[in-house]
């Protein structure tokens, strides 16, 4: 019997036993989704309603409700405030019977939300968040981190920059949990294809002004400065890059996590020749344009979704496939994971993976390069791929991880 077919027999007979020995759990088939998100500031383009709308597509693609399952999607806002998250899943699974949150962009607030869910037994989907911590030190049972992290984007784009020539690097970095991660993780790659780390600089999360911070990298001297940043405060920083004449002078710049919504608000006068990773892209192949005009039409302002969106579709759909393997909700949280994680994921946005012990979920990446104005064929053609990085090496290898839950 091959590996892969005895991971199916695996999964499904886990599956079953769920279904079967659920001792004194209740089956039922009412499930209450809750994504979690920033709705209005910086990451709202990332994630916010764009997330909200891929968990309800999920959830009507599954065709449960047809079949008399009672599935609900709330959405709330956490302000980029570990705080205010924590408060408003506690409320969700204290008050509002929520079973599952997804999305969640904000690292400081995704850890937070972790430990919370282990604490209530219920179950987080990390789609936006990138810490890779939350599959190593801080991985829990009831956490599946979905998309990309941190270890991932400093294996694309830091990897392929340093080994392209660009051998010394100076950081800005945002000032909280993710923008340490993606720069200690990015170092680390750095060091090991031979290159060096000549500075670095944090600055407040939700930056106007990167005049100073812009400065100290012009000054380092260093051949590529990486902007270890998202949404609002990477765009900016390419604006004014631009602006201070960085990349004319000859440093280039890596946007260390860059989003299509991002290369949309910069356009492709300003971001063309930028090189980024992403794990999906909404151009990739029949299935994911499919999906993708569909996304689009109902959103506001007709945007193609963000890898984000896409993970919050792909691990609802995977969520919602094990309830249905089972034949209700058992609203066991650290079973229904340990379950998903048996389960092979297949799904039309990242085809076919799975997901590892530790909580991560894997699937290949890919290095793109932003299009010049002239290359670009339409709205939101934007990238044309540059390398596609295997699953099984682009993600934190086990035998790396940190994770307690794994047996050493």
């Amino acid at each position: 019997m091959n590996k892969r077919v005895s991971a199916l027999l695996l999964g499904t007979a886990l599956v079953l036993g769920m279904a079967t020995g659920a001792s004194a759990q209740t089956m039922d088939k009412n499930v209450k989704i809750g994504s979690l998100s920033d709705q209005s500031s910086l990451y709202a383009d990332v994630g916010g309603p764009g997330s909200t709308i891929a968990a309800q597509m999920a959830v009507e693609d599954s065709g449960l409700t047809k079949k008399g399952w009672n599935i609900e999607v709330v959405s709330g806002d956490h302000q980029n405030k570990p705080d205010v998250g924590v408060n408003v899943a506690r409320q969700w699974y204290d008050v509002d019977k929520v079973d599952v949150i997804v999305d969640v962009p904000n690292s400081g607030v995704a850890l937070a939300v972790s430990n919370l869910t282990k604490e209530k037994n219920k179950v987080f989907l990390n789609s936006g968040a990138g810490t890779s911590d939350l599959t190593n030190a801080q991985c829990t049972p009831n956490t599946i981190h979905w998309t990309y992290d941190t270890y991932n984007l400093a294996h694309g784009t830091g990897g392929a920059m340093t080994k392209a020539g660009g051998d010394t690097w100076f950081f800005l970095t945002a000032d909280y949990a993710f923008g340490a991660a993606l720069e200690r993780d990015t170092s680390a790659v750095i060091k090991e294809a031979g290159g060096k780390v000549l500075g670095s600089v944090k600055h407040p999360l939700n930056t106007s002004d990167f005049s100073s911070f812009l400065l100290q990298a012009q000054a380092s001297k260093a051949k590529v400065i990486g902007l270890a940043n998202a949404g609002g405060d990477t765009t900016n920083a390419i604006k004014q890059a631009a602006e201070f004449g960085i990349v004319a002078g000859g440093q280039k710049l890596a946007g260390l996590l860059v989003f299509i919504s991002d290369i949309h608000a910069l356009g492709l006068n300003t971001a063309q020749g930028l090189n980024l990773t992403e794990t999906f892209y909404w151009d990739m192949n029949d299935q994911t344009r499919a999906f993708s005009k569909r996304f689009a039409e109902r959103m506001k302002n007709h945007a193609m979704p963000t890898m984000v969106h896409a993970g919050v579709y792909s691990a609802v759909t995977h969520y919602l496939k094990v309830l249905a393997a089972q034949g209700g909700n058992s609203h066991d949280g650290a079973k229904i994971v340990a379950a998903m994680k048996a389960m092979p994921t297949d799904d039309p946005l990242f085809g076919k993976g799975s997901i590892q012990p530790n909580g991560r979920k894997i699937h290949p990446a890919y290095l793109f390069e932003v299009k010049k104005p002239s290359e670009s064929k339409g709205p939101w053609d934007y990238y044309k791929l540059v390398a596609t990085i295997p699953a099984d090496q682009v993600f934190t290898p086990l035998d790396k991880s940190s994770c307690p839950l794994l047996k050493k």
